[in-house]
Parts: structure tokens; sequence; C-alpha cells
């Protein structure tokens, strides 16, 4: 603890800032998260239909919109967005714990997603800029609080909810407005090094249509963002394959309760515990971004040879011998994709703004997200369907052995992109003004 917190204080006072915040985001939103389909269906008695409908709202209203706040943290500067951010999502969160009408629901939901897509990609490219030549180690540190908050957010809700759900809410919501405050006050103006591409010549604002344009144009960066979806796919698989496994071996008890529980513990915790570890050492033996990240996608994929080795053996009827092959083989895959992600993560949030030139980060942050995000809901619904098909056939194997596959497929996309030199920061190219305006 006494080491997270001195490589802490070694940055400037906006990353440290930064830190904390993304722990309190994290706490805040992962308090509410987790309970809300159950107040949905339990307490306000929507039909499962409609609980998904404003779920999925919240969820398209973020992923389908981080290009839009990325090109307006670019456009405006990283802190105006942050705040806003965390602003609209206090309204969200208090909203959904107070309203009980359709309506009223499904616009908090698009707020709370929106207030995501504000202010994820205006934090991450404010971290890049402030930590400069350190970027790498910054983004470990990152992840660690990032974990850090998923993990105790579920507890911390868990206790809230057992008295009122609308307390969840309105105790979340309290922190983002506290949130708010803290980062008016204390958080540093900051903008891009480089916000040439915003600017015309004659120093009016450049078109948004421009902006994007020249984010596409980035062809080495949509190749790398392509690559990089697998591992989303791949981690995402903690919340959806793994906790679906647990359950059919192991019922749906309260040993499958706490097994599934044992994945999140396993996951988080190694993170805390390891992620500036494995970055420090891959910074001591000289790995070169790419391989980093040719590394974590394999080990990514290797997460599920496990559950592969798994489906060869005969299912005990119960005792221990069906309790170790429940929980054993998903938490060494769940511990296995988060030394993946501890390899990969620092190294992608680096090759993104090294791909970008230093030039539009937030906008290709973005669009980054997006793409995962769109990847990751494509990606579910093959692994949902590949479940299916497994259960159906009695082929077990067969949604281990597509995830394996994946894995393989993108870090082999990722040492080819490294290898024809596809990852390296591009050649400076001067800004070319506009011509239109927004």
């Amino acid at each position: 603890m006494k080491g997270l917190i001195a490589r802490t204080r070694s940055y400037e006072r906006g990353v440290q800032l930064l830190m904390v915040n993304q722990f309190t985001i994290n706490l805040g939103f992962y308090m509410l998260m987790p309970y809300l389909a159950a107040h949905l269906s339990g307490t306000l008695g929507l039909a499962g239909w409609l609980v998904g409908f404003v779920l999925g709202v919240r969820n398209f209203s973020q992923q389908g919109m981080f290009l839009v706040g990325g090109t307006l943290a670019d456009r405006f500067g990283y802190k105006p967005l942050i705040v806003a951010g965390c602003l609209l999502r206090t309204v969200g969160f208090a909203t959904l714990g107070l309203v009980d009408s359709l309506p009223a629901l499904l616009a908090a939901s698009a707020a709370s997603g929106f207030a995501g897509a504000l202010f994820n990609p205006a934090v991450r490219a404010y971290l890049a800029a402030d930590a400069g030549e350190r970027r790498v180690e910054a983004f470990a540190l990152f992840n660690v609080f990032y974990q850090a908050g998923i993990l105790l957010g579920p507890l911390v809700g868990m206790v809230l909810t057992g008295v009122d759900f609308r307390i969840t809410c309105l105790v979340s919501a309290g922190i983002f407005a506290l949130l708010s405050v803290v980062q008016i006050r204390a958080l540093p103006a900051r903008r891009g090094a480089d916000n040439k591409d915003t600017v015309r010549a004659d120093g009016g604002r450049a078109s948004v249509r421009a902006q994007w344009r020249s984010v596409l144009a980035n062809r080495p960066f949509l190749l790398f963002s392509a690559a990089m979806i697998g591992s989303y796919v791949l981690t995402f698989q903690v919340y959806l394959a793994l906790p679906l496994e647990v359950r059919r071996v192991g019922g749906d008890g309260e040993f499958g309760t706490a097994a599934v529980a044992l994945l999140f513990a396993v996951s988080g915790l190694g993170t805390i515990l390891f992620q500036t570890r494995v970055t420090a050492w891959c910074g001591a033996a000289r790995v070169a971004p790419g391989r980093a990240l040719t590394w974590g996608l394999a080990v990514m994929g290797v997460a599920f040879l496990p559950l592969l080795v798994a489906t060869a053996i005969p299912v005990p009827d119960g005792g221990i011998g069906r309790w170790a092959l429940a929980a054993g083989p998903p938490a060494l895959a769940a511990l296995l994709l988060a030394l993946g992600t501890m390899i990969a993560y620092p190294f992608e949030m680096d090759t993104i703004v090294r791909l970008a030139g230093g030039r539009l980060v937030a906008t290709h942050y973005g669009l980054y997200n997006t793409i995962c995000g769109i990847g990751i809901t494509l990606g579910n619904l093959l692994t949902g369907a590949a479940l299916d098909a497994a259960r159906a056939a009695g082929v077990a194997a067969l949604p281990w052995f597509t995830l394996f596959a994946l894995g393989v497929a993108c870090a082999a996309a990722l040492g080819v992109l490294h290898r024809t030199g596809r990852l390296a920061a591009p050649a400076v190219r001067e800004a070319r003004p506009a011509t239109a305006t927004a």
C-alpha cells in the first residue's frame, strides 16, 4: 500500500487526482449497476424485456457516444468534459432511485451512459498528456485504482441495497456530486499538446467532420483497434461465459454464488497486487510495446485452455470433486485473463497515443472505445450462440476452443502489426488547415 501511495505521489497533481477519481467513479458505478436489474424487475415489477431495454439504453448511450465525448474533449479541453460527465451521472443515478415511470427510467439510464462517454476518453487523454514519457507506468497504476473500485463497489452496494436500493442510488449520486465539486476546484485545466486539427488557419473552429476524417484516415490506428477487439471479448467472459460455466457444473445454490464471487475476487485482487510489478518487469526486460501486446493477447487465449481440458473430465455427482471442477478451471481462467490484461493494458493505452501522433488523442480514444464496444456486443452474441450450440450438441469444448482460437488469432494479428512497424509512432505531419466550420 505504501508503494502504491509513493508511486501515485510521484506524478503531477492532475494525475494523482485522476487516479483517485477513477477509483471513486468505479466505486459509485459498481455499487449501483449490479443491483439495478433486480430493482427494476423486483421493486418496480418491470417485465424482463423492459429491464433489458433500460439496461441496453445505458450501454448504447455510452458505447455509441464515446466518439462524441472524445471529439468534444479535444475541442473544449479535458476538464470540462470530465466535470460534465460526473454532473450528468449525478443526475442520472439520483433519478434512477427516485422515479418509477418507464420514460423517466429510460432518460436516467441514457444520461448515466452518456456521462461515461463524456468523461472516459477525456480522463485517458488527460492522463496520457500529463504523464508524458511515464505513460505506460501511469496507465498501469491507473488500472490498479480502476480495479480497486470495481472490487469494492459491489460490496458497498450490497450493504446499502440490503437497506433500500434508493439509498444506494442516492449515495452513488452523492459520490459523483462530490467528485464534480472536487474536480471543479482542484483539477487543473488541460488540453492536448497539439489541437491544430480543431482550429482553422484563420483561427476559427474546424468542423467535426474534418476532425473525424483525420482520425478515420489513420489506417494503422484502425488496424490496431480491430486487432484489439478480441481482448475485450475475451476479458468480458468473466461476466458471461465463466459464471455460466460455474453454475452449469456447480448449480445455482450458495456454492455457485460463492464460486462466481471468487471469479471477480481473483481477477480484481490479482490486478491490484501484481499490475505494477508486471509492468515494471516488462520495462526491465525492455519488452517492446508490440511484443507485450502480443504476449498479453496470447495469455488471454491460453486462459481458456483449463476450461477446454476440464470438459474431458466427467462431472462428479457431488461433493468436493464437483465443487473443485466447478470453481477451479474458471478461477484459473479468470486469473490468466487478468494476467493477460496486466501485460497488455498499459501498452495498449500508450499505443493509442503513439498512433495518434499526440494529436486528437481523446477523439482517438473515443473511436477506439466505440469500435471495441461494438465488438464486445457482437462477440457476446456469438459467445452466447456457441454456449447454446454446445449444450444442444453435447459438445462442451466448443465455446472454450473458439475463445482460445480468438486469442491466438488476435495475438497473431498484433504480432504482424508489430513486425511490419505499424504500431510505431507515425512521422510528424504538418497540420492542413480545415475549410469548414462546425
